[in-house]
């Protein structure tokens, strides 16, 4: 399971021209699901992203998670972090879990996060979304599940 996670002041998402969610300071999480993932990949980065601590304290050190400062988090499905490019131009998409399973594993996040005390709203799983976002920093953290010595 992949996320990139962005430090934002706001961001929304929009499909077909409505918005249908939006959040303040926080996070805005695209996540992908790859084939293979376990309730375990969910779980530690659920954990892994309410308790990164990259907002800044009253001496401006990145000391704070995302939970400390009452912030919320957006979270996007996103199957193109999955996307292999090592070969040819074309991403290759074989790696990214079946929308099924996607769904469940992201609902699961969803709800993981929720539980831990963060606000978390969502965009809309399986459609065309316009996404839209002000970095703060830039900060942006890549995590992998699978990717964890």
């Amino acid at each position: 399971m992949r996320a990139a996670v962005q430090r934002v002041k706001q961001a929304g998402v929009s499909v077909e021209g409505r918005e249908v969610s939006r959040i303040r300071k926080g996070y805005l999480i695209l996540l992908g699901v790859e084939q293979g993932d376990t309730k375990q990949d969910v779980e530690y980065l659920a954990d892994k992203i309410v308790n990164l601590r990259v907002f800044e304290d009253h001496q401006g050190k990145m000391n704070l998670s995302v939970k400390d400062i009452g912030g919320e988090m957006l979270v996007v499905s996103q199957f193109t972090l999955c996307a292999d490019c090592r070969k040819g131009r074309r991403p290759s998409f074989i790696s990214a879990a079946e929308p099924e399973m996607a769904e469940a594993f992201y609902e699961e996040f969803c709800r993981i996060a929720s539980e831990q005390g963060v606000t978390v709203k969502k965009g809309v799983f399986r459609t065309h979304m316009e996404v839209d976002l002000v970095n703060d920093g830039p900060v942006t953290v890549l995590l992998d599940s699978r990717k964890t010595f």
